[in-house]
């Protein structure tokens, strides 16, 4: 099972704060079935170079590597993109998509998008061979048109969902119908912590699979690991 999205690189955000709380979430997510997490950490162009980003992430994850033992699952770096106007003419975006792909988690304003908003979105196709997958496409379902999704998912654009909104009793019909209906491709958990929010994507598979069948979960699992190396 692949985590697509996760805050356990230590010191980098608001996710874990040291390696051996890291390796913890570590220990629960392959507890849970996890064999594959993709580490996102938060990447607000606006604060932070770059180059220093990636340094910084290829520290914390040395530190982690060195403290982590074989047994739990493998890590890939990544980042959680914050969207910004222009995002789509940044240089060397490549850098912050998922290691070994072209696959690049972007985190989208919390509000009604403009027409500029989405074609921009779209341009990253076009123009720099990038897959946008857009993270917790949830938290932006109810704030956007139907026909803007339509357009997303028709260009190619894919669709990440947390694994809380298959757990809650408000968000788990509709969740579970998007997930069916190739709507949404890939779950993370979006852990930050092991208290207020620790990773619970073995709990969201076990819905998944009791609804919609341990054939669809095994499927869904093996289009996710295609993407990678």
């Amino acid at each position: 099972m692949i985590d697509w999205h996760s805050h356990v690189l230590p010191q980098m955000d608001d996710g874990s704060q040291s390696a051996e709380e890291s390796r913890v979430l570590l220990r629960m997510l392959s507890a849970q079935g996890v064999d594959v997490v993709i580490a996102t950490p938060h990447y607000y162009a606006e604060e932070e170079g770059l180059c220093d980003f990636l340094m910084r992430r290829e520290r914390s994850f040395r530190i982690l590597r060195d403290r982590i033992s074989q047994e739990t699952p493998r890590i890939l770096l990544g980042a959680e993109v914050r969207y910004y106007s222009g995002i789509s003419a940044m240089e060397n975006i490549r850098a912050l998509c998922i290691e070994g792909t072209s696959l690049l988690l972007l985190e989208m304003p919390f509000a009604r998008w403009t027409e500029y908003t989405v074609r921009e979105v779209l341009k990253f196709s076009h123009h720099q061979g990038i897959t946008v997958v857009l993270a917790h496409m949830e938290r932006y379902l109810s704030l956007q048109d139907k026909s803007v999704w339509k357009r997303l998912a028709d260009s190619g654009v894919f669709m990440q969902m947390n694994a809380g909104c298959f757990l809650r009793l408000s968000t788990k019909k509709r969740a579970l119908r998007l997930l069916k209906n190739g709507r949404v491709q890939f779950i993370g958990s979006d852990c930050h912590d092991r208290i207020s929010r620790p990773p619970r994507i073995g709990s969201a598979c076990e819905v998944i699979s009791k609804r919609l069948g341990e054939r669809f979960l095994c499927q869904m699992n093996e289009y996710g690991k295609s993407f990678l190396k």
